[in-house]
């Protein structure tokens, strides 16, 4: 008799631990999604962070990429010039002095001509998730997911039990969203990243030989752009489900969303390329 209650008393402990973890996760963890997945221009409007990309050609990366710019002015005289003597083919002065003039015009302009293709991204998820909501009647985010789990798998009528079917599911979701939290936490750190290679991006194609660093700086930001197109799209399969009958297979209809949500960079990778951002 003493064991039993031994043991019951262990299984309210661990269920009641485990309510207050997914409590705590419910209570920050989608609205915190919703902010770092659908990625607009005010990535790049923090003081620090425009501090370093420079307010003028005369600090920040801005001053950096300048800089580059006489290099290569140098480094292409210095070429030509001993091209008369090796007979190594080199494109004219004219054609460089051109596409150094447009590529450093957009390079001094490159936050600018980069805050509006975030935003191109942004719209466009935006939009399908726009879509969705005058659909549905109701907001397509991370923040509106936490209301499906609670009836799914009634967590607000019955207190959670994890040594049951319900409650080893309810807990793979939790664990899968902050999966999600600490991927899209590192996509929107490299976004940052890439945002500050920017002007060096399109500088380099003022050279043959450099050209092939915007051609993978703009593929890699391209595919975690992208990203938040494809989440909206799942966002919106997802909450397409009649999730209202709390049968088995609603459940794993929405766990195999989250898990689609997870392995979006593969997608994305595996179809254009870029970089991975899986934890």
């Amino acid at each position: 008799m003493e064991a039993n209650v031994a043991t019951q008393t262990i299984i309210t402990t661990i269920n009641s631990m485990f309510e207050q973890l997914f409590g705590s996760l419910d209570n920050s963890l989608y609205s915190t999604l919703d902010e770092i997945t659908f990625v607009n221009s005010d990535i790049l409007k923090n003081n620090y962070f425009e501090k370093i990309l420079g307010t003028s050609t005369t600090n920040g990366i801005l001053l950096i990429a300048n800089s580059l710019l006489l290099g290569i002015i140098l480094y292409f005289a210095i070429k030509y010039l001993l091209s008369h003597f090796t007979y190594s083919e080199m494109e004219s002065p004219k054609e460089f002095i051109f596409k150094l003039i447009i590529f450093g015009i957009c390079m001094n302009f490159s936050y600018f001509l980069l805050e509006q293709v975030i935003n191109i991204f942004y719209y466009i998820s935006i939009g399908i998730k726009n879509i969705g909501e005058n659909i549905y009647l109701n907001e397509v985010s991370f923040n509106q997911i936490i209301n499906i789990v609670n009836s799914i798998f009634s967590i607000s009528n019955n207190a959670l039990n994890m040594f049951t079917l319900n409650g080893l599911l309810r807990g793979a979701i939790s664990f899968s969203m902050l999966h999600l939290l600490l991927t899209y936490a590192f996509r929107y750190v490299m976004i940052k990243i890439f945002a500050l290679l920017t002007p060096f991006a399109i500088l380099s194609l003022s050279l043959k030989n450099t050209s092939w660093f915007f051609t993978v700086w703009a593929k890699n930001l391209f595919s975690l752009l992208f990203i938040q197109i494809i989440v909206a799209l799942v966002l919106v399969i997802l909450f397409s489900t009649d999730f209202t009958s709390g049968g088995l297979l609603s459940k794993f209809i929405y766990i195999g969303g989250i898990y689609a949500l997870i392995k979006a960079n593969s997608f994305v990778r595996d179809f254009i390329g870029g970089i991975s951002t899986n934890i």
